[in-house]
């Protein structure tokens, strides 16, 4: 039976199965009751919708039977790990596209962390404080107490900004004990941010930079359009949850950076997770005036802003192929050729 593309529905699902019906592939959403209704609106890429009472019944055996029954191959997004947790995907029987082991470096805490991943590929990444170190700007980042899958943020000036904003936040139950148990620490870096979308093929023996995005968040996005004079009269800390994203391109002179760091992230990976990273991947930079290229978040695999492209593909990637395509398309790619010429091996965990 020809293999189906298969992912949890929600955050870059659409691209995904947009570029499976593309290379010819039927599609399965997997779906939370409640949240279907996107999924069963665009029939022409959800060949299957399994709808279910909550996500974490993907990993029940009634569902995991029917998926091996479908030869469903499972590409991860972030909301798959979140929904379900590392462990739990982690002995999941069913087939995934890429390293499923890699998915636990996306976090910043505990034995395996992009901090480390960084280091070992000697890519430049923000310096990490504890709350009485900071003496310079900073950004925090830490669990939201009502909504644990978010990952918040705010900004402090120096050591007593940071103290008065925790404060804040937590009488107004936006964290907690435990996000403040969880949070992070990093040196705020002066520059402009892009999400590089890459994609490393073992079938094809490369790296790719397929895309470029940026992040649109709230209420951060509304805050930074007033004026300076009305910022402040408000008072209010903005919070960064992402909301969408943009297309973007990056200047070519820092194209020959961009292809460094993604290469040594490569190699990084594969010397600490062996077999390494396996198809998509995203680092988020802040290119500074000094045009350094310093990385502040890491995404094992597909990003978040890749949606920006499906439907009509991407700026980078027609140097591969000769047309624009999306990164959910090139997956299909990968998975076709893999499966045509018996390499399915070495893209499949």
């Amino acid at each position: 039976m020809h293999p189906k593309i298969t992912a949890l529905a929600s955050h870059s699902a659409l691209d995904v199965f947009d570029g499976a019906k593309d290379e010819g592939f039927q599609t399965i959403g997997l779906c939370k009751k409640g949240r279907e209704r996107p999924y069963l609106e665009f029939k022409a890429i959800v060949d299957k919708c399994i709808v279910l009472d909550d996500f974490k019944d993907i990993i029940s055996e009634k569902i995991q039977n029917e998926l091996i029954n479908e030869n469903a191959i499972i590409v991860p997004n972030r909301s798959l790990a979140v929904y379900l947790g590392y462990e739990a995907l982690e002995n999941m029987k069913v087939k995934f596209f890429g390293n499923r082991f890699m998915l636990r470096w996306e976090e910043r805490t505990g034995e395996k962390n992009y901090y480390k991943l960084l280091k070992e590929a000697n890519i430049p990444s923000p310096q990490l404080f504890k709350p009485e170190e900071i003496d310079r700007p900073v950004i925090v980042k830490l669990p939201e107490a009502r909504r644990k899958i978010e990952r918040g943020f705010f900004f402090a000036i120096n050591k007593e900004d940071f103290y008065v904003k925790i404060k804040e936040l937590e009488s107004n139950g936006v964290i907690d004990e435990e996000s403040i148990k969880n949070m992070v620490i990093e040196e705020f870096i002066f520059g402009a941010h892009f999400n590089l979308n890459y994609f490393y093929s073992p079938v094809f023996n490369r790296l790719e930079l397929i895309s470029i995005d940026r992040r649109i968040q709230s209420d951060w996005d509304g805050m930074y359009r007033l004026p300076a004079d009305i910022q402040l009269k408000l008072n209010r800390i903005p919070r960064l949850i992402e909301v969408g994203h943009e297309p973007a391109t990056i200047r070519e002179s820092l194209l020959e950076k961009v292809f460094e760091i993604g290469y040594r992230f490569v190699e990084a990976s594969k010397k600490l997770q062996p077999p390494g990273i396996i198809g998509p991947f995203t680092l988020q930079v802040m290119v500074t005036p000094d045009l350094e290229l310093v990385v502040y978040d890491v995404a094992p695999r597909i990003g978040g802003g890749t949606n920006v492209y499906m439907g009509v593909g991407s700026q980078y990637s027609k140097f591969y192929f000769g047309k624009p395509i999306s990164l959910g398309r090139r997956i299909a790619i990968e998975i076709k050729y893999a499966l045509i010429n018996d390499l399915l091996d070495k893209i499949l965990s």
